[in-house]
């Protein structure tokens, strides 16, 4: 999407990214302490990605890099903006942090029922590498996707 800006989350960040993620995972959300602790780095395979348009905060993503693995963690944008580009230039960021970290796979968990993700997926290249079942708080199932991380087929 044009005008969105996509930069590693600050300290001054983590209030949106807390509030959001209470909107967009309210059955298991991350704490304001783990996103701090992520934004300043404590945890060291952990990055966090906000984006912004017109020097507004409209999204965010949280991805995690270990070796040849990148695993996309969180992304979110308000359900007022969303089928607007957001999630997609987030994902190119991903793949960009990933990508710039060694990361070979991008890998990512999403619920069984929740088809809008599902197909964004799809839609990016993910394919479906296997389930966990029960693996929500509420019971349900998860989808273990993957994808090849390339920073230039956006």
């Amino acid at each position: 999407m044009t005008g969105v800006l996509v930069r590693a989350a600050g300290r001054a960040d983590v209030e949106d990214v807390a509030a959001l993620e209470e909107l967009a995972f309210p059955l298991d959300p991350w704490s304001p302490v783990l996103l701090e602790q992520a934004v300043d780095g404590t945890v060291p395979t952990v990055g966090v990605l906000v984006a912004e348009r017109d020097d507004e905060f409209v999204g965010y993503a949280v991805v995690s890099v270990v070796d040849v693995d990148a695993e996309l963690q969180r992304i979110a944008v308000p359900e007022d903006l969303r089928r607007g580009g957001i999630a997609r230039t987030l994902l190119e960021a991903v793949h960009v942090h990933a990508a710039s970290r060694g990361a070979e796979r991008l890998l990512l968990e999403v619920r069984e029922d929740n088809l809008a993700a599902r197909m964004f997926y799809e839609h990016h290249g993910f394919t479906e590498l296997g389930r966990r079942a029960r693996y929500y708080r509420d019971g349900a199932t998860a989808l273990v996707l993957a994808t090849p991380v390339t920073m230039g087929r956006w």
